[in-house]
C-alpha cells in the first residue's frame, strides 16, 4: 500500500511538501485577518464568502484592502443642514 506522500508525489510531481505547507498557512493567516474584519464591520455575507470559498489567500487581500475599503467610501455623509432664517 502506497503512503500519502507518495500519492502526493504521484498526483503533483515536482512540488514539494513544503510548498504546500507555505501556501497552507499562508491562506490560512489571511483567512483569518478577512473573517476578524468581515466580522467586525457586521458583513455577514463577506464572512460566509470568505469562510467557505478557498483562495490561497487572494480572495481575502482583496476583501481586506479593496472591498471592505469601497464600504467606507458610500458611507451617507451627514449633510450640514442649514437653519432659515426669518
Amino acid at each position: 500500500m502506497a503512503s500519502n506522500i507518495d500519492l502526493f508525489a504521484y498526483a503533483f510531481p515536482g512540488v514539494s511538501l513544503w510548498v504546500i505547507a507555505i501556501v497552507v498557512i499562508w491562506s490560512l493567516v489571511w483567512k483569518g485577518l478577512a473573517l476578524w474584519k468581515s466580522a467586525r464591520k457586521q458583513s455577514l455575507v463577506w464572512f460566509i464568502v470568505i469562510l467557505l470559498v478557498n483562495t490561497a489567500g487572494i480572495l481575502e487581500i482583496l476583501y481586506m484592502f479593496v472591498f471592505s475599503e469601497m464600504s467606507n467610501r458610500r458611507a451617507p455623509q451627514k449633510k450640514s443642514v442649514r437653519k432659515k432664517r426669518r
